[in-house]
């Protein structure tokens, strides 16, 4: 711990060179004091995964080849499900590529002064936009298949079977691809859940986000992949054309639900609304034995990282190293600026 005096304005600054936090003491000329602590580490918060951008990329690789070869034999062949599963594809050709963009504008701008809270938020926003997109296509889909319903068109069943199976084998391979990184991602989220005092740093070791989504994303163009297959096949031998259209439908909605899950999980983070109420009672929960809250705002600044202002009046004589190491707890809070005053 580092001790700066400013006999000017008799004001105190302590730096902490482990945790990279400011506190303050100002001795003003009235009664009252105050505390002032501020996160002054670099805002760093989309780790440069070498190796998961890698295998993003290739599984993008494989989904455009896949996504091209299904739109177009569903096109020649006449099949909207090849049409469906093609375009979903798209959608989550979408969604690795926003993965790829957030990690490396994020390790290109990560000492950006222009950013104050850092790159957080980039791929928060790329999804954003990619679920509006995802909506219209979505929706063009569903007009395309009620279309097809009521003017049905002839399917070549078999090069469309064809098709079909090679898009559920490059979506297996995919799935191969990405899920070592994943099963050790998917332990850490558990183990988040469970050892809340744990510290962020640990967490983002391991956690990459982006990467479990695209396996998700991969999981579920299998599954489309398969609808395809299934709507083809018995088509082919009960003449049940309709099933083709039916399953462009399906997969339509399936676009659709992940379209609103995505834009239900990054509108809130961009338009900075509050944490969840029980983060929010544990950190009153934490202080109130100590000072009044007289203000609190906790937001995200990253899609896993919290910013916070806390306002305090203090009825203990708590010294602020009591009340850092307090807060110490709540790791998910990387900018902090805490303003802590004496009960009168």
């Amino acid at each position: 711990m580092a001790c700066c005096v400013s006999a000017r304005n008799k004001s105190l600054t302590y730096f902490d060179n482990q945790t990279k936090l400011i506190f303050k003491y100002f001795d003003y000329q009235t009664n009252g004091f105050s505390f002032m602590s501020a996160c002054s580490q670099s805002h760093r918060f989309t780790a440069h995964n070498q190796q998961g951008e890698k295998r993003t990329f290739y599984v993008l690789l494989l989904t455009l080849f896949t996504m091209v070869a299904e739109i177009v034999a569903g096109t020649l062949y006449g099949s909207m499900a090849l049409l469906a599963d093609g375009w979903h594809m798209g959608t989550h050709a979408a969604a690795f590529c926003i993965t790829l963009f957030a990690y490396r504008y994020a390790k290109k701008h990560a000492h950006s002064a222009r950013f104050s809270f850092g790159t957080g938020k980039v791929s928060v926003l790329g999804g954003f936009t990619s679920a509006i997109a995802l909506g219209i296509v979505a929706l063009l889909m569903v007009v395309e298949s009620v279309h097809r319903l009521f003017n049905p068109e002839s399917i070549q069943f078999n090069e469309a079977i064809l098709v079909a199976v090679v898009g559920l084998s490059v979506n297996v391979a995919s799935m191969f691809l990405l899920h070592d990184h994943h099963h050790h991602d998917h332990g850490d989220h558990h183990h988040e859940h469970h050892h809340e005092h744990d510290h962020e740093h640990a967490h983002e070791h391991h956690h990459d986000h982006n990467l479990r989504a695209a396996y998700l994303h991969v999981l579920a163009d299998a599954l489309t992949s398969i609808l395809a297959i299934v709507a083809l096949i018995i088509g082919k031998f009960y003449g049940w054309i309709w099933l083709d259209a039916l399953m462009g439908i399906v997969g339509a909605l399936v676009i659709g639900k992940w379209t609103f899950g995505l834009v239900k999980q990054t509108a809130p983070i961009l338009l900075d609304e509050s944490i969840e109420s029980n983060y929010i009672e544990k950190l009153n929960q934490a202080l109130s034995p100590y000072a009044t809250v007289t203000d609190l705002h906790v937001w995200r600044i990253s899609g896993h990282h919290y910013g916070a202002i806390i306002s305090l009046v203090d009825h203990s004589k708590t010294s602020y190293e009591e009340y850092k190491h307090m807060l110490e707890k709540f790791d998910k809070i990387h900018h902090l600026t805490l303003e802590l005053q004496p009960a009168k």
